[in-house]
């Protein structure tokens, strides 16, 4: 029944049927052939659903599409210009520090593709970055945000894995960290090599100042979350709700350009991005009831440990599996779809499930930048106005630094696990 159902999903996914459609369609298609009672998908679409942690999602995106419907985003950029625009290739380093700062707010990569990639790509043009490389630092960078709390994916993760959404929020930052680092790296160099200008923000300490003042309270978010979260003053769900409190207070109060048309696009904006999501939750729960039915994850894992004698090399066979299927699905679906499999096989070879967390996050991001499907790439390449094989091949440095940091957090468990 299972093989049934992954060779009609793979044959849905060929024929660009939409990732949740080939879920539901694999799983019907499997239970019909087996007899199975079709009542089971309606019963699977309607459990997740009832998750009350599910909440924090659509109100971490409300949050951060509140935040950064007004002034924040320029306050964002200009703190990164004063802060690195004086680095070879400035504009490029800028759109790195906005990622970090950008996914404090967010915790989403495609947002933050659209956002800084609409505000800076065009500039970068002008000040005479090619197109593909613009477009490549915009698509790569903007990955940094699923590392940063709050992040979706990471609590996709945690509510299929069973594992602690606040555990997974601080082991994030550290990664974040390195990965933005290593890209910061990676554009000084190439825009050394190609001599690259650099682009300082005039006013010097006290632009900075007065930028850092006005951007200050909306920076504090991801503190605010992590701080909550950490001493143990509210829930993932209850936080998300005090964040949307929050970013309210921040645009309508400190910014005051919070405005009635802005908050029904932010509001209208979540509710696209929520039913996304939620439509794949909803579907993958189907294909897992399948899989756990026939106990796949139980026997994969045996096999796999009687096969591959070394957790070295068990753990390199997960990054593999995990970088292809990145390319090949939406990083959500891919988290929701390999999560429970891969933690059992974790299990067996002792593996902590926050670093596995972290493996799979930092994996399936970088299939966010890669075809054939790669989601930020191609929002950056439409922005540059720019084919995407000029931008894949300005993608290698990147490609090079998100495989060292994978490396680093799958055979360091020091950088993930506190």
């Amino acid at each position: 029944m299972s093989a049934t159902m992954i060779w009609i999903f793979m044959t849905c996914l060929a024929l660009s049927v939409p990732v949740a459609h080939a879920m539901l369609g694999g799983a019907a298609a499997a239970l019909w052939l087996d007899g199975k009672p079709m009542a089971v998908i309606a019963q699977r679409l309607y459990t997740p659903t009832q998750s009350f942690p599910m909440l924090a999602i659509p109100f971490f995106i409300l949050a951060g599409n509140l935040m950064m419907s007004g002034r924040f985003g320029i306050y964002l950029v200009n703190i990164a210009r004063l802060l690195v625009g004086h680095f070879r290739g400035g504009l490029g380093q800028v759109s790195i520090i906005g990622s970090i700062m950008f996914g404090g707010v967010s915790g989403s990569a495609v947002a933050d593709a659209s956002a800084l990639g609409n505000a800076l790509i065009p500039v970068q043009k002008k000040e005479g970055f090619p197109a593909g490389f613009a477009a490549a630092i915009n698509s790569a960078s903007s990955t940094v945000s699923v590392l940063i709390p709050p992040s979706i994916p990471l609590i996709l993760y945690g509510l299929v894995s069973n594992t602690s959404i606040v555990d997974l929020f601080v082991a994030g930052i550290l990664p974040g960290v390195l990965l933005g680092a290593g890209m910061f790296s990676a554009v000084w160099l190439v825009a050394r090599r190609r001599n690259l200008p650099r682009s300082p923000l005039d006013g010097g300490f006290s632009a900075f100042k007065s930028q850092i003042f006005a951007a200050l309270p909306a920076l504090l978010m991801p503190v605010f979350v992590i701080g909550t979260l950490r001493f143990g003053v509210a829930t993932p769900t209850e936080v998300s709700v005090m964040a949307v409190g929050y970013a309210f207070a921040v645009s309508g109060l400190i910014y005051r350009d919070l405005t009635v048309k802005s908050t029904w696009n932010a509001v209208v904006d979540t509710a696209m991005m929520t039913g996304a999501v939620m439509f794949i939750i909803m579907a993958s729960s189907t294909i897992q009831w399948v899989l756990t039915a026939e106990r796949v994850p139980q026997d994969l894992a045996v096999w796999v440990a009687n096969t591959i004698s070394e957790p070295w090399m068990i753990i390199l066979a997960l990054n593999l599996v995990m970088l292809v299927v990145g390319a090949f699905l939406d990083l959500p679906a891919a988290v929701l779809l390999l999560g429970p499999l891969f933690v059992t096989i974790g299990q067996a070879i002792g593996l902590d499930p926050v670093q596995l967390g972290l493996m799979m996050v930092v994996n399936l991001s970088i299939g966010l930048y890669t075809p054939p499907v790669g989601t930020t790439l191609f929002i950056s390449a439409a922005i540059a106005k720019v084919g995407i094989g000029e931008v894949v091949k300005s993608l290698l440095p990147f490609y090079l630094v998100a495989l060292g940091v994978l490396m680093a957090i799958s055979f360091i468990p020091a950088l993930t696990i506190y």
